[in-house]
């Protein structure tokens, strides 16, 4: 799990690669906490500032913010003022306004949104809640790891071949043999997690998007906006990719430079800390400042743009592409089922749970790659990380 939105990645992917091998340090509850803290301000303060400086190039007027909690705010202000009804939109709008719940109101999102003089959407950035990024880099190890296993799996048949006195190609092996080599290959492999034998790959786990910025962005101001991009000397475009599918738009990954004087200013002049008085870190060293966790932080950290003009955007929230539905058929499509990536998921969303929890010890790793759990085994670890009890009926 290589998040390059972090300043910490190296720090982080240092933690997760142990954590997939079961090897637990006494300072990584406290070292979760202190990187979400501290590379999630970052990465607000980032995503605020350049949100800013790009539509100071689009737009003239004034605008302004307001805090978005689920997606349901949003798709309300995109209804409430289209400055482009085309017979498409007008049609969505009106599927939303008949049934608002049935587009996934109530998704949760962090992240603000931009509005202009006319109350009309001019962008909006986010950060990955934890959840999402426990999923997609789930999917991403997960890729991974089934190539393992499926390199071990061939070789198990390539010996067979060879005792036999044949070509792999030439090679019979009934259905119930290749499932039950496959089981042996992803057994074998969990073992290697658990002897600290497998060698990880970070650009195998690594992710660009945990903070995005969408914009508004009509054809006309496409070409001069990606110039503008392009000549900027505090980021630099390392990726670009337009889709002109069911989902239409410009996706832009920047390499951004942020300002430690700058984001510890910040943190002072906010108050910062209020919001982190239940990490299990005390508001006097919360107080201090971010100077000392900055010492070792990368001075740079990557966002992906999003470039859509309206009735694009319209369509990725209300229609045949809408978000929570392209997450949906992810998660049903997924190639590799098998224990090994659901426990990679529930320990990453451990993971993540424990840096946002007021536990800053840990006595172990209650999920391993090697074992079977249930769903509620993930909720029940986490009601304990928060001293939620379980409420069961008897006791």
């Amino acid at each position: 799990m290589y998040l390059k939105s972090f300043a910490h990645r190296e720090k982080l992917f240092s933690i997760a690669e142990r954590w997939f091998c079961g090897r637990l340090h006494s300072s990584d509850a406290l070292a979760l906490t202190e990187i979400f803290i501290v590379d999630g301000f970052i990465l607000g303060e980032t995503l605020r500032t350049l949100s800013r400086d790009l539509l100071e190039v689009l737009h003239k007027g004034a605008i302004k913010d307001r805090r978005l909690s689920i997606k349901g705010d949003l798709r309300d202000v995109l209804c409430h003022t289209a400055p482009s009804a085309t017979p498409r939109v007008r049609e969505l709008i009106h599927l939303y306004r008949r049934n608002p719940d049935f587009f996934f109101r109530e998704t949760p999102i962090n992240g603000v949104m931009y509005l202009d003089e006319n109350e009309i959407l001019a962008g909006v950035y986010r950060i990955k809640r934890p959840r999402r990024i426990a999923e997609k880099a789930n999917r991403k190890i997960a890729d991974w790891v089934f190539r393992l296993v499926q390199d071990r799996a061939k070789h198990m048949a390539e010996v067979r071949a060879r005792r036999s006195g044949l070509l792999l190609e030439n090679l019979l092996t009934p259905d119930e043999e290749m499932v039950r080599e496959f089981m042996d290959a992803e057994e074998q492999t969990a073992r290697d997690f658990s002897e600290m034998r497998v060698r990880f790959d970070p650009d195998s786990m690594t992710i660009n998007d945990v903070g995005g910025i969408k914009l508004v962005v009509e054809e006309e101001e496409l070409p001069s906006f990606l110039q503008h991009l392009e000549e900027e000397s505090h980021y630099r475009v390392v990726e670009r990719e337009s889709f002109w599918g069911t989902y239409r738009a410009t996706n832009i990954i920047l390499d951004v430079d942020w300002d430690g004087e700058s984001i510890c200013r910040r943190y002072r002049e906010t108050k910062a800390w209020e919001k982190y008085r239940h990490r299990g870190i005390s508001d006097d060293h919360l107080q201090k400042g971010l100077e000392e966790y900055l010492k070792d932080a990368r001075p740079n950290i990557f966002v992906e743009v999003i470039l859509s003009n309206y009735g694009d955007l319209v369509e990725s929230e209300l229609g045949n592409c809408i978000h929570e539905r392209r997450i949906v058929n992810q998660r049903e499509k997924r190639v590799y089922v098998g224990n090994i990536p659901r426990n990679i998921e529930f320990l990453l969303e451990y993971l993540f749970a424990v840096g946002f929890s007021p536990q800053v010890t840990l006595d172990r790793i209650p999920i391993s790659l090697w074992g079977r759990y249930l769903p509620d085994t993930l909720v029940s670890l986490i009601r304990k990380l928060y001293n939620i009890p379980e409420f069961d009926m008897f006791y």
